[in-house]
């Protein structure tokens, strides 16, 4: 299989294993919105780490499937291109993306498709699509800029440009840079002490900010506002709010 997910301590890792780079042809783009859906789906999964491996994150798109593919062929996949990204970024859970190497093109797509980016002090990430006579067709125009600015995104994706992991960090691209050998280890337990937080808190919380983000602030508040309520109902609520009471903040076990 070209994506697998792997499950230990309420963390699933969504790791990327098509060798050399983890080119995201279409088969490897199904899979990872089939094991996308899983991780939403399944109660063990609290948390999840997209992972290519210690040498390479992604370094995008199957060019030679692609140059094979014309006008009608893509137009016919270009939802399902899309759909496999939107797929993890809309995992209820929080997500974190370990990148290693490489991650270019549909690889730094689907960086941004997470709500954390920890990267190697050797990463290097950008949108090279506008080299081929394209542009970012997996959602970089819209993540990009949402994420870094409209200015900043403008200069990745107009110049193709790589940008290395300390220009990453400044820009907000990525949010920590590690040494290469600790970046698994290091998203793994960040998502490792969110999946020990209050599921459907986290839920809430994902999703408040996100359709935020997509729509004016009245509505967003809105969205706000009747998760805010709801969570009144939840037995992680009682258990925050008595321990808060008993023990002081922070004390609270939700699992």
């Amino acid at each position: 299989m070209t994506v697998n997910l792997e499950v230990a301590e309420g963390v699933g890792t969504l790791r990327l294993d098509r060798p050399p780079m983890n080119a995201l042809d279409i088969a490897t783009q199904d899979r990872l919105k089939e094991l996308a859906e899983e991780a939403t789906r399944r109660e063990d999964v609290r948390a999840v780490v997209i992972y290519g491996g210690e040498r390479v994150f992604a370094a995008g798109a199957d060019i030679k499937e692609m140059q094979d593919m014309d006008h009608t062929a893509m137009v016919l996949r270009a939802r399902a291109l899309q759909d496999a990204f939107t797929a993890v970024a809309r995992i209820p859970k929080p997500v974190v993306a370990a990148v290693t190497g490489y991650a270019l093109g549909g690889g730094c797509e689907l960086a941004l498709c997470a709500d954390f980016r920890i990267a190697a002090d050797n990463a290097k990430l950008g949108q090279p699509e506008i080299l081929l006579g394209l542009i970012p067709g997996a959602g970089g125009t819209q993540r990009l800029p949402r994420l870094v600015g409209p200015s900043k995104a403008k200069d990745l994706i107009f110049t193709g440009r790589q940008v290395k992991a300390d220009e990453a960090l400044a820009i907000g691209l990525v949010d920590r840079v590690v040494p290469a050998a600790e970046v698994y280890e290091q998203a793994h337990a960040w998502a490792a002490k969110l999946a020990q937080g209050p599921a459907i808190a986290l839920r809430a919380a994902k999703e408040s900010i996100d359709t935020g983000l997509e729509t004016d602030i009245d509505t967003g508040l809105a969205v706000e506002r009747n998760w805010f309520a709801g969570l009144f109902a939840t037995e992680d609520r009682e258990r925050g709010m008595r321990s808060f009471v008993a023990e002081g903040p922070g004390k609270a076990k939700f699992l």
